[in-house]
């Protein structure tokens, strides 16, 4: 028996955890995807500031990525903190960051998030690859980036992918697989229905694929295509843009020209304190640019001025360059040792751009012819030739094969945009049908609705005429028990009979039932109206009531009687039910307070008494004629104003310990009576 209930025991607990669970994995769900949005929306407003201001977005992201509790969530705010890292050239700190996400991503099951997350973070390490010159690494990457890229969810950041893969295959002289990615790039942005703001980019790296084919035709033609949206380019894009476009004349051999573009990469990058990096690569090539046009002072200036950016940083290709330029530049100043010093400790980094290694050829073949070392001198012109031959064929071979794919690529599209045209003239038709039948629909439904409003609003001015015919029989109803003319006659009778002394009271009375037909057919009075009325009420009740009574009427020195007004009987009927239903059978004091004040937008009326309360079994309860016909009343004029007359009613405790009934009204001051 002990074994069973065991059992059951621990089936129970198995089961309330399930349905523990199942309940929190909604939550849990939810949280998470809010975050998502969260970081989305951050990276939508944010993500064009990487660029510009990295240091700012990046402590931004590492404080979201604090407060998320959703680990992939924290990842991607990582993510956008070692892209701002590269952004200001802070390799190392953009390597540490990367391998954190990594680990991370190794960890986790697959998902169309973890996707993004892993596209972006290889994605980064091939740009940290190629900013050191590690060209076939960074290559590799790139493509682990498209291919997890094309799992994910964010298609719109493909091309940007394809960009670096073809930028990648440039710089390692797969010139026709550059242009591949370039033109599937451009393919992906008007399939997708991207905006134009992701082709300049792809325009001026296809022209820099013509300046290594020496195709300027082209090229210029590409980066005219570029240049049309240069005002809305990021930063970083202007200074790819600037910089391609000054190389093109580089090797056409217009210095001047690339000079002063270079010198707008230099301008540029002063306007952005993070662009470390781009300054002191326009600062490399003006250095280059003044050698060709033997300024050597200039070149001089420019070259020490990159040289400790590029060893701190340790970037292999650069600094070969930069040897080379000093090289160029002792040889211009016939300083034949510091050239050779150079040449001694200077080591071609394996997979350095063959035209660097054309000019540093050139520049040895000079350095040979001075040092009358014609040998060798003899070398490096041959070396220099064969290499011409082979750049000119395999620039041949590259053309052939770009055109292989223009033209492959071409068919292609046609062939789509056959196969979309006919997609669209079906769709066309079936359009046409759905926008008549909508549009017959639509007619319909305004017809329907218009005769809905109309009777409803003819329904609604019917029920405010047969309210306020009901409020006014009802008010008269009241008001008008009996005939006031006969009232009348018998009571002067009566006066008649009396003798001035005696019938003060029957005046009172008098004068209390004519100001009450007076005001009988007035919706509103004046508070000052009112308050007569309330006196001569109250005047005559207090025979009844004894000495043991007391009224008191305060009124606020911010109040003017004259000019507020309220619905006719608003106090008198609440003051009629204090006395006949609270204070008439009380035995002891009998107070009554009529306290008006100022408030923020309006007037305050309290109506106090301490008979006890209001109490729903008492036997003094009367039929509460009056204050419903009073709130009906309220509630017609509440129909047509914005700000509403409040009422309340509830019992109070007073000073002395003793229960009271407090009746409260705030009249709004902008209030319109008219109905």
């Amino acid at each position: 028996m002990w074994r069973i209930a065991w059992t059951e025991r621990l089936l129970c607990i198995v089961i309330i955890a399930l349905i523990a669970l199942t309940a929190c994995t909604p939550r849990k769900q939810k949280i998470e995807q809010g975050e998502m949005r969260a970081f989305e929306a951050f990276f939508a407003a944010n993500g064009d500031s990487v660029s510009i201001t990295p240091r700012k977005v990046r402590t931004q992201a590492l404080l979201k990525m604090q407060e998320a509790k959703d680990s992939l969530v924290r990842h991607n705010y990582l993510a956008v903190a070692s892209k701002t890292c590269l952004m200001s050239s802070d390799i190392d700190s953009a390597r540490l960051l990367i391998r954190q996400i990594e680990d991370f991503t190794m960890k986790q099951p697959f998902s169309a998030q973890l996707a993004d997350l892993k596209s972006e973070c290889y994605n980064m390490r091939g740009n940290v690859y190629a900013r050191t010159g590690y060209m076939d690494s960074a290559e590799v990457y790139f493509r682990k980036a498209y291919e997890q890229r094309m799992q994910g969810t964010k298609m719109e950041v493909v091309p940007d992918i394809l960009m670096n893969l073809a930028d990648a295959n440039n710089r390692l002289g797969k010139l026709d697989a550059g242009a591949a990615w370039y033109r599937r790039a451009l393919i992906l942005c008007d399939s997708l229905d991207i905006v134009s703001t992701k082709k300049p980019p792809i325009y001026y790296g296809l022209a820099q694929i013509y300046v290594a084919l020496r195709d300027f035709d082209q090229c210029d033609y590409y980066y005219n295509l570029a240049a049309e949206s240069y005002e809305s380019m990021l930063p970083f894009e202007k200074h790819f843009y600037l910089n391609n476009r000054g190389t093109s004349y580089y090797y056409r051999g217009d210095y001047e020209t690339a000079i002063s573009y270079f010198r707008k990469v230099i301008d540029l990058a002063k306007d952005y304190p993070d662009m470390l990096f781009e300054q002191n690569l326009g600062w490399m090539n003006l250095g280059d640019c003044f050698l060709q046009v033997n300024e050597a002072d200039s070149a001089a200036k420019y070259i020490s001025k990159c040289q400790p950016f590029f060893k701190k940083i340790g970037i292999p290709t650069a600094l070969y360059y930069i040897d080379t330029q000093n090289i160029e530049l002792a040889l211009i100043r016939k300083d034949l040792p510091q050239a050779q010093r150079i040449l001694t400790g200077s080591v071609a980094p394996p997979d350095i751009d063959p035209d660097m290694i054309h000019i540093r050829n050139k520049y040895l073949q000079r350095y040979y012819e001075e040092t009358e070392n014609y040998r060798k001198a003899y070398f490096y012109l041959k070396e220099n030739n064969r290499m011409d031959d082979s750049v000119r064929n395999e620039r041949v071979r590259m053309r052939t094969a770009d055109l292989a794919l223009r033209y492959q690529q071409d068919s292609t599209v046609m062939a789509q945009k056959v196969f979309i045209r006919e997609k669209e003239n079906e769709v066309l038709e079936l359009r046409q049908t759905k926008t008549f039948w909508i549009a017959l629909s639509i007619i319909t439904l305004m017809a329907v609705g218009f005769i809905y409003t109309y009777n409803k609003k003819k329904r609604a001015l019917l029920l405010a005429q047969n309210r306020r015919t009901v409020s006014t029989l009802r008010l008269e109803n009241i008001r008008n028990r009996l005939s006031p003319h006969f009232i009348f006659n018998v009571l002067n009778q009566e006066m008649a009979e009396r003798k001035a002394e005696e019938h003060q009271e029957l005046s009172s009375l008098v004068k209390l039932m004519r100001r009450n037909l007076e005001l009988a057919e007035q919706l509103c009075v004046t508070l000052e109206e009112e308050l007569d009325f309330v006196k001569i009420y109250i005047d005559l009740e207090r025979r009844s009531l004894g000495t043991t009574f007391h009224p008191v009427i305060e009124i606020g020195d911010d109040v003017c009687p004259g000019q507020v007004q309220l619905p006719s009987m608003l106090i008198q009927i609440p003051v009629e039910n204090a006395v006949k239903h609270a204070l008439r059978g009380k035995e002891g004091e009998r107070n009554l307070w009529i306290i008006i004040s100022s408030q923020a937008n309006g007037t305050c009326i309290r109506i106090r008494d301490n008979g006890g309360g209001y109490r729903m079994n008492s036997r003094n309860k009367g039929t509460g004629t009056g204050m419903r016909v009073i709130m009906q009343t309220i509630q017609i004029l509440n129909m047509k104003n914005k700000e509403a007359i409040d009422v309340a009613v509830h019992n109070v405790r007073l000073p002395g310990g003793e229960a009271g009934c407090e009746v409260t009204f705030l009249l709004p001051d902008k209030y319109d009576y008219k109905i």
